[in-house]
């Protein structure tokens, strides 16, 4: 690398890019500058909601729905004075912004109000108030989701609306007797809707685990995240993109959306990635897909996981544990994606000189205590909420060991405004996918659906999951993975259940191709948003995180057939079920990036290394032995070939 290079690489570490990323984060083009008044209204309001969150869900719990309508006021204040309702320059809060903001404070005091009667009569015998109420504060939602998360989960949910209305027009199994108005919309803003599971889990879980974030950021803890990534894994080939994975996993998990953490890590790793060899669409992609694997990754799983535990009634320690092997799966696959790159060109990694001190690394080890003790406390039985808080309070606690993280009193209360500014999106998220899940839950079209789909079983169970798998796909592509999730764990989980498959798996399984929607062209979010950073064309990147997140289609193939990768099992065979499921992994990265045995593969190779990975999807050893014949042809056949083993397949870029 030449010396002009290096200092690019090391102005790219440099103190100054890393306090970019939470610039980079926090801005939109719909985001509002605020100042004077205006700016001390918010950062006030912002930190009273923080507390009042940490206070009600740590000592002083109070009825579930005023909590929640609660929950919405602070993020619909908060959101309405922050993001503009269209493109403007004027960074004044606009008087329709305002009427916004008065309105949700009505319905909010109506309901905190009226909270006993509302739990007898919405849905069934509804008064006049609680219809205006209720048809103004779903118009709040989807306003609110519109300008924080864009047009495509209000335009799903005004699609589900209607549905409720035309159903009894509709065929087969979409036909429904239909519902009066009133009855209706005083049935969705209730909590068997917008007050749902959706958003008792961003008012418990989600919020805790963004002030967390907040508090990591603010810290420099989750900068040291990226230090260490870059320290373990820079100096390997192609070392850039091996941080990228790494860093997204660690930073993606705490952040709740793929695509904004794309442009978090992104806008250190891309740049990187370009300046060693990889091409832009292949950088963007590939921080796209490892962006994508953070909400998959252990303990937090971006917020998914927080709605699947109170959905199923499983533990959340359980639901952790038995998501330790796909997740991990799922990144050595990405691993194995950009080291085949960085082999076929010949790439190598950073110099030491040019990555943080190893020494200095070690020595900020306590930095991760935070998270350690975070996943003890999970695992040793305590409250996900109580784990939390007592992590934000060691994260503040290890931040004054030494001089460069200290938190005083400035950064604390930076990093509860932070915490309330970043989760003004994913409670607008939550909110409008509780629309979505109370229209299916009020038209029982989530049971007409499993029903179809145990008719497919009946037929093939391959089939079903390959269905399943579908739908939960489409119905996640350009949402946030919360709803995505939310609303797949509504039509499709229960059919998977109703086949026989047990309801940790069947949620997993859905989860997994709701995240994986956000690099599945041709709505594919994460990789827009790291086309974004990289300047490449999107669509062609959300392809190219395709091809590197493809292993993400067939793990949950993998643990349905092999439960022993979900840790159910004899210490042995859950040993066997890892090895062979890694190796099966492996030959499906070195078929896709067409490389294999020191040498470009041909589609011949290629073909047989695929169908050697589908073989050891099931821990049969049969299958096993078709895999291992399989291999050793493939490796006879690279041989026999004698290819210039540097020759470059630039196709694959």
């Amino acid at each position: 690398m030449s010396e002009k290079n290096n200092n690019d690489v090391q102005s790219v570490l440099s103190d100054e890019k890393a306090k970019e990323i939470e610039e980079q984060v926090e801005s939109s083009s719909s985001a509002r500058e605020l100042t004077g008044w205006t700016k001390k209204a918010f950062v006030a309001i912002a930190i009273i909601g923080a507390l009042f969150h940490l206070y009600i869900l740590n000592f002083h719990p109070i009825e579930p729905w005023v909590f929640r309508t609660i929950h919405l006021a602070f993020g619909a204040v908060l959101g309405f004075l922050l993001f503009k309702g269209w493109k403007t320059d004027s960074e004044k809060v606009h008087w329709v912004d305002w009427l916004m903001i008065a309105a949700i404070i009505w319905v909010t005091y109506y309901i905190i109000t009226n909270v006993s009667g509302l739990l007898f009569r919405v849905g069934v015998m509804p008064q006049m108030m609680d219809t205006i109420a209720a048809v103004a504060g779903l118009l709040i939602v989807l306003e609110l989701t519109r300008r924080t998360s864009g047009m495509t989960l209000p335009i799903l949910a005004g699609v589900f609306i209607a549905y409720a209305f035309v159903g009894p027009w509709m065929p087969g199994i979409l036909n429904h007797n239909g519902y009066s108005f009133d009855r209706f919309v005083t049935y969705i803003f209730s909590v068997d809707g917008v007050f749902g599971v959706t958003l008792d889990v961003s008012s418990k879980y989600i919020l805790l685990f963004i002030i967390f974030g907040a508090f990591l950021q603010m810290s420099g803890v989750g900068r040291y995240f990226i230090d260490f990534s870059f320290s373990l894994a820079g100096g390997m080939r192609g070392g850039p993109a091996k941080v990228s994975v790494i860093s997204s996993g660690l930073m993606g998990m705490m952040n709740g959306t793929s695509a904004g953490n794309a442009v978090a890590t992104g806008s250190l790793t891309i740049p990187l990635m370009r300046r060693v060899g990889y091409k832009g669409r292949f950088a963007a992609a590939t921080e796209a897909t490892a962006s994508a694997g953070g909400q998959i990754m252990i303990p937090i799983m971006g917020a998914g996981a927080f709605i699947m535990a109170e959905v199923t009634g499983i533990a959340y320690s359980e639901i952790i544990i038995a998501a330790t092997i796909p997740a991990l799966l799922y990144f050595l696959s990405v691993y194995f994606m950009v080291d085949f790159q960085a082999i076929k060109n010949g790439m190598r990694g950073l110099s030491r000189k040019e990555l943080p001190s190893l020494k200095g690394i070690f020595k900020q080890a306590y930095l991760f205590i935070p998270i350690i003790l975070l996943i003890s406390s999970l695992l040793m039985g305590y409250s996900v909420i109580r784990s939390g808080t007592v992590a934000i309070i060691a994260c503040l606690i290890v931040s004054w060991i030494h001089p460069s993280t200290r938190m005083g009193l400035k950064k604390i209360i930076g990093a509860l405004e932070l915490g309330m500014k970043n989760v003004i999106g994913l409670l607008a998220v939550c909110a409008c996918a509780g629309i979505i899940v109370g229209v299916i839950a009020l038209t029982g079209v989530g049971l007409r659906f499993s029903s179809m789909l145990l008719g497919i079983a009946d037929t093939n169970q391959f089939l079903a999951l390959l269905f399943a798998m579908g739908i939960s796909i489409l119905l996640g592509m350009g949402m946030p993975t919360t709803a995505a999730y939310a609303v797949a764990a509504s039509v499709v989980a229960p059919g998977l259940i109703q086949i026989g498959i047990e309801p940790i798996f069947a949620h997993m399984f859905v989860f997994y191709y709701a995240v994986m929607s956000a690099i599945t062209p041709p709505v594919a979010l994460a990789a827009y948003a790291a086309a974004g950073v990289a300047g490449t064309d999107p669509f062609k990147t959300g392809v190219q995180a395709f091809k590197l997140g493809i292993a993400a289609f067939i793990v949950p193939f993998m643990f349905i057939y092999s439960p022993e990768l979900m840790m159910f099992g004899s210490t042995g065979s859950i040993a066997l079920a890892v090895l062979t499921a890694a190796i099966g992994i492996y030959l499906l990265s070195a078929s896709v990036q067409g490389w294999f045995a020191a040498k470009s593969a041909n589609i011949i190779v290629r073909i047989i290394l695929v169908v050697a990975a589908v073989a050891m999807i099931s821990s049969n050893p049969l299958f096993d032995a078709i895999a291992i014949g399989l291999i050793v042809l493939a490796v006879v056949l690279q041989k026999i070939r004698g290819e210039n083993p540097l020759q470059q397949d630039k196709a694959a870029m």
